[in-house]
């Protein structure tokens, strides 16, 4: 069994890992551990390099037999996070992914060193977690219970050539574009659902670098690290 410690940016991310990532991953003979950033007891949020450092060490340095991956929003990070701003002004999505996961990485082995890294696979979700709840629009409406909002968020979808592309602002984030139509949208709650309505195959099949991330870390499977 590989055991793989995923450190969630908030409630919806770890409960998306144990309601969806968990059973399939299982199946492959590996064992997701999801948790909050920072120390247990915590509610999550707060995503500052400080932090993430010291959980990827107690993780890689402590557990020596178990890999590492992340699961945070590109949208909610600080500017001071390695690669955030340089990450800003690159063109494509997959650009600004490979330039802020090359400079975490990067910042991550000035403090841990080479070696424990060969453990860590780096994930930020583009832009935000909703965005791949727009991988089926009429599942998202169903999800949360407000079908007569599924040609809205069609019409968003539709905007976009990929879920992932779905915009980084105050206004135009995926989660606000969802709380102008239903301001009673929760994410941790409404999240989940949407997602288990609408599926894992799906928002693979439409979400390129979430599905990237996934084959990565079935990947481990394979590797020559593993146990």
């Amino acid at each position: 069994m590989i055991r793989v410690h995923v450190i969630c940016e908030g409630q919806t991310e770890e409960m998306f890992v144990n309601q969806i990532l968990a059973e399939p991953f299982r199946h492959q003979g590996i064992f997701l551990i999801p948790a909050l950033i920072g120390k247990p007891g915590h509610k999550g949020g707060n995503v500052k390099f400080e932090r993430l450092l010291a959980d990827v060490r107690r993780r890689l340095l402590d557990d020596k037999k178990s890999y590492c991956t992340t699961f945070f929003d590109f949208y909610a990070l600080p500017e001071s996070f390695p690669g955030k701003e340089e990450a800003k002004s690159k063109g494509s999505i997959e650009e600004k992914s490979n330039c802020l996961l090359g400079a975490l990485t990067d910042g991550l082995k000035e403090k841990l060193g080479d070696d424990p890294l060969r453990r860590f696979v780096p994930y930020v979700q583009m832009y935000e977690f909703e965005g791949i709840l727009f991988s089926s629009p009429k599942g998202l409406a169903q999800g949360i219970n407000r079908i007569e909002l599924a040609n809205s968020f069609q019409t968003i979808r539709n905007a976009f050539s990929s879920p992932e592309e779905i915009n980084n602002s105050d206004i135009t984030a995926p989660s606000k574009r969802i709380k102008k139509l239903y301001s009673g949208y929760d994410k941790p709650i409404h999240g989940s659902l949407a997602a288990l309505e609408i599926g894992l195959d799906k928002i693979r099949s439409e979400c390129a670098l979430f599905d990237a991330w996934l084959k990565r870390l079935e990947g481990l499977c394979c590797d020559s690290l593993s146990i």
